[in-house]
């Protein structure tokens, strides 16, 4: 019985602040031509979590998918990007909500990706939610400019976990991605 009561209680603490990634919109920039295009389409298509990739090649955007129940890492579509001779102008990502808590300079962790929003009024995302992430490569040298010196906190220079995060249980050197919503 004692089993069957910490089981109910985890299950319920996953189910009060979960969610998933399921997809996003990948913008990249320095694209010239069809092949420029083609050569990152087919670098995103290499990435083990991404299901599917659209191109609309007039925005030089990125429609992605990712596959149900896979690790998603977003460094990794910056890499594929990089790897292909381009950079990220900027990645929105799609996931559904469930009890995340979405507040200025608050963290939150969802599918082991450890979230800090940067601006928000404390509101609870529910449901299908698209954040932006603003870190150094996922943004335009200009535009990563422009959020790092709205915030005070120096994970957001280094990408990885300082006291504000600790202090909101996240593990020291462990990746931390800056987000809007």
């Amino acid at each position: 019985m004692k089993k069957l009561f910490l089981a109910y209680i985890f299950l319920l603490f996953a189910l009060v602040s979960s969610g998933q990634f399921t997809g996003g919109s990948l913008k990249a920039s320095g694209l010239t031509c069809a092949m420029c295009t083609k050569a990152v389409n087919v670098a995103l298509e290499k990435v083990p979590f991404v299901k599917e990739v659209k191109v609309n090649i007039k925005d030089q955007e990125y429609k992605l998918v990712f596959k149900e129940g896979n690790n998603i890492d977003f460094d990794a579509l910056s890499k594929a990007v990089e790897d292909a001779g381009f950079s990220v102008a900027s990645l929105k990502v799609t996931g559904n909500f469930t009890g995340v808590v979405a507040g200025k300079d608050k963290h939150a962790e969802l599918n082991g990706i450890n979230l800090h929003f940067l601006n928000g009024n404390k509101e609870e995302l529910s449901g299908e939610k698209t954040i932006t992430i603003v870190d150094k490569n996922f943004l335009s040298a200009k535009e990563f400019k422009k959020y790092a010196s709205a915030s005070k906190h120096p994970c957001v220079l280094s990408g990885k976990a300082d006291d504000c995060c600790t202090k909101e249980g996240i593990k020291g050197d462990a990746r931390v991605y800056h987000v809007i919503i």
